[in-house]
């Protein structure tokens, strides 16, 4: 089983990437999305995001807002955060993982943000980076409800530089040149790489 990474900086286009590589039949897990399940009701990380964080628990779920204020610009925080959400996260992933190589799964995507910045590719057989101009980027994130100036270069400053991760890449899919030409570009990895061998993923070495 072959484990293509995908990553990409915040406005890059990589949710969509993510949705066109589920298009072209890949099994995808989605870390954001491990993370919302984990803090919805009846969710994994609740009690223990609560308990480090007093006041962020309401009906049985994380408030992200709430939480998002407490750990905004404060490292220590994050880290906290962090220690917390990312064992969970890597539970999913295996599960998912496990699962793909029940069904004899050829190529599988692991849709990770911070892929890079938290040593994520070690998991990949190879890493898909999607990107675009700054300019476009910038428009991108800056359009999203709630977004401001200040929390986009804060996020930023916690991301590994986007031309860093283009260098780091396997791949890298440019996604401002239009929808249907990063498409065929994405397929056009996708056939590449399908049928390769994987060298990663061991079941005894995961459980």
């Amino acid at each position: 089983m072959f484990i293509l990474g995908l990553t990409g900086s915040i406005g890059m286009g990589k949710s969509t990437a993510a949705a066109q590589l589920r298009f072209l039949g890949l099994p995808v897990h989605d870390a954001d999305a491990a993370v919302h399940a984990l803090m919805a009701p009846g969710g994994a990380a609740v009690a223990a995001v609560g308990a480090a964080f007093p006041g962020v628990v309401g009906d049985g779920a994380v408030d992200r807002r709430a939480l998002g204020a407490q750990v905004f610009d404060d490292d220590a925080a994050l880290q906290r955060l962090e220690a917390i959400l990312h064992p969970l996260v890597r539970e999913s992933e295996h599960r998912f993982l496990a699962a793909c190589a029940r069904r004899r799964a050829d190529l599988v995507v692991l849709d990770i943000p911070l892929l890079f910045e938290t040593g994520g590719d070690a998991r990949c057989d190879a890493v898909l980076v999607v990107h675009c101009r700054a300019a476009l980027q910038r428009r991108r994130v800056l359009a999203r409800p709630g977004m401001t100036e200040a929390r986009f270069r804060a996020i930023l400053a916690r991301q590994v530089p986007a031309r860093q991760k283009v260098r780091l890449a396997d791949f890298a899919v440019n996604t401002g040149i239009g929808k249907h030409a990063a498409l065929r570009r994405l397929a056009a990895v996708v056939t590449l790489v399908r049928g390769c061998k994987g060298r990663v993923w061991a079941p005894s070495s995961h459980w």
